[in-house]
């Protein structure tokens, strides 16, 4: 695992060392990189939600009225 030396703000410090006083996690190393695999999945999940877009952007509009959609999403996901 690599190891690094960063500085961090007081009010960021206090915040870090409550979430290690709770017993949630056991060090602040640990609290932080749960905040960076939140962060990568966020990233992650706003990308395909932009490729979504895109690629409905390209497809062109459609008639369908929003409760068409959703039952149309409905029964793809079903099955």
């Amino acid at each position: 695992m690599a190891r690094q030396s960063i500085s961090i703000t007081e009010p960021n410090d206090l915040w870090l060392n409550e979430q290690v006083s709770t017993n949630e996690y056991s060090s602040k190393s640990e609290v932080v990189n749960d905040l960076i695999r939140k962060a990568r999945k966020l990233e992650q999940e706003h990308e395909l939600i932009r490729q979504h877009l895109v690629r409905s952007e390209k497809s062109g509009y459609s008639t369908l009225t929003a409760k068409d959609i959703v039952a149309e999403s409905t029964r793809r996901k079903n099955g």
